[in-house]
């Protein structure tokens, strides 16, 4: 019988696949547990245009992503920290603060999307990644002044 997958299931198939199983198999497990329907041409239909969907979102999802980008990497964003007179600052900037300041200026991003590698505590120019999508990554530049 073959099946149209409508879920992953690890080991036999994943999501939009079409595949061959036994009837028992496929009827009582991958069809009654919810993994699969049976192939049939609505069902294809259907799938087809479940992924057509899901392409013109995917497109509309990365040109939202690459306009927030452009945004993004015309700012630069200014932190005042206490330091030394050495220049040793005391304390950092911190996921938190640097979202704050992008809604500031009107930019809503989630705080896990911001990757620092090391927290920032040196004064000058960081440059920080902000992973918008998988495919999309925009660079915003921090500017870390004395108080």
């Amino acid at each position: 019988m073959k099946v149209i997958f409508i879920k992953d299931l690890k080991g036999k198939g994943k999501k939009d696949e079409i595949k061959e199983f036994k009837d028992g198999y496929a009827i009582n497990y991958l069809i009654k547990n919810g993994y699969a329907v049976k192939y049939s041409k609505s069902s294809k239909n259907r799938l087809d245009l479940d992924i057509k969907i899901r392409e013109e979102n995917d497109q509309e999802d990365k040109k939202k992503c690459e306009s927030i980008k452009k945004q993004i990497e015309g700012l630069t964003l200014e932190f005042s920290l206490n330091s030394s007179k050495e220049g040793n600052t005391f304390g950092s900037v911190s996921t938190k603060q640097i979202v704050k300041e992008l809604e500031n200026n009107n930019i809503k991003i989630d705080k896990k999307k911001i990757i620092l590698d090391n927290p920032i505590t040196a004064l000058g120019y960081h440059d920080v990644k902000i992973n918008l999508r998988k495919d999309v990554i925009a660079n915003l530049k921090i500017h870390i002044k004395s108080k």
